[in-house]
């Protein structure tokens, strides 16, 4: 049976999402242009052998309408016969793009593609592909949903209650990201896997000197007096601080066989073991990180125990906060270079980033297998489990 391997993994700095952020100039074509570029060039592969781009973005509209995967194979300079796609699974789209270029390595109906993912949360804002006034859920979503849902920020309030997870914990959590994410720069830890653009080298949102203190002092993010009648458990303590910012960036991976891989003198950086998807209560809307994380472990034929690595996505500190409650997780084992409260979280880049991220740590370390699992609007969540070769 075919296998399917990395063979290369890049990201751009990821900057702010605001006017004034350290890529806000840059075109989201443009960015995910320049990973892809890099990517080639990185792995020294003939563009004109790769079979498919998937790529991931969110908000689909604007400067990321009309399939933006396309046009930035097309500025990347690879040739026009390289197809490509783009996907939306919300926060996942990126991890998805990941699953759908192994699925076609394995089932042979690809010997080389790319997956990657693109987000400028500055020059297209979240939310901004649902006009004023459109409802996208429709008549059936609310019949079945009286009480209507809630938005991502509601959602990470209601897991911090239902886990019993206090503003101390959810702030040093994110105080804990930081100072990873600081460590593993000033080690030089991200430098093969960063692509810097236009003279920004770091990750613009990481704190080193982000304190409990600091964040204490911050506002709850959320706080709506509708949803505090509706919710009397919630108590607010969701912050800017201890959740993920806006933010610009772009990532890709390099995807093929083993076979194909020795046939092309290209050095595999770890394998892409077991897939799952799955979805769960769309009110509480991210906890589908806990049954996606047993899912794939199942199909894996492992055990929690035998993960070295984890990845899980820091949309909000209560979700990864939950995640760990219900697996048991070693706190050690999580996140080990910071994760999105820290780096940043491009949408429909950070599935990508998380793979990049984590294939350049197995590595380092010496992991044998690691997992990566991402929370999804909507209630979703994608996992898959790496193994090294």
């Amino acid at each position: 049976m075919r296998d399917a391997v990395v063979v290369e993994a890049v990201r751009t700095p990821i900057g702010r999402g605001k006017p004034q952020g350290a890529l806000a100039h840059v075109h989201p074509v443009e960015l995910l242009a320049h990973t892809l570029r890099t990517l080639v060039e990185r792995s020294g592969v003939d563009p004109a052998l790769i079979d498919d781009v998937i790529g991931g973005t969110v908000d689909q509209v604007g400067e990321q309408a009309m399939n933006t995967t396309r046009y930035a194979v097309l500025s990347a300079g690879l040739p026009e016969s390289v197809p490509a796609t783009t996907v939306d699974r919300q926060c996942g789209s990126s991890q998805q793009a990941v699953h759908f270029a192994a699925q076609g390595v394995i089932s042979g109906a690809y010997d080389l593609v790319v997956a990657c993912g693109v987000e400028s949360m500055s020059r297209v804002p979240m939310w901004s592909n649902v006009p004023a006034g459109k409802d996208p859920f429709g008549p059936g979503v609310a019949e079945r949903y009286p009480d209507g849902l809630v938005p991502q920020g509601i959602g990470a309030e209601l897991i911090a209650a239902k886990w019993s997870l206090t503003r101390e914990q959810m702030d040093a959590f994110a105080v804990s990201s930081h100072r990873k994410a600081a460590r593993a720069w000033d080690s030089g830890l991200f430098d093969a896997e960063v692509a810097p653009l236009d003279g920004v080298t770091r990750d613009e949102c990481v704190r080193p000197d982000s304190t409990t203190e600091t964040l204490a002092g911050l506002r709850s993010a959320y706080h709506d007096p509708v949803f505090a009648e509706r919710f009397p458990q919630i108590e607010w303590n969701v912050t800017a601080g201890n959740a993920s910012p806006v933010n610009d960036g772009a990532s890709a991976v390099l995807i093929t066989s083993s076979e194909t891989a020795v046939r092309l003198g290209l050095r595999p950086l770890a394998r892409l073991h077991s897939f799952a998807v799955t979805g769960s209560d769309p009110l509480l809307m991210l906890t589908g990180v806990v049954p996606a994380t047993e899912k794939v472990l199942r199909r894996a034929g492992l055990s929690l125990d035998d993960i070295d690595l984890f990845e899980v996505n820091e949309a909000f500190s209560s979700v990864v906060l939950a995640w760990r409650q219900e697996t048991g997780a070693d706190p050690a084992r999580v996140n080990v270079h910071g994760g999105a409260i820290a780096l940043g979280h491009p949408l429909g880049a950070s599935g990508t980033r998380l793979t990049t991220t984590l294939v350049h740590a197995m590595r380092e370390r010496g992991a044998r297998y690691a997992l990566q699992t991402m929370c999804e609007a909507g209630g979703l969540a994608n996992a898959m489990v790496l193994e090294r070769v």
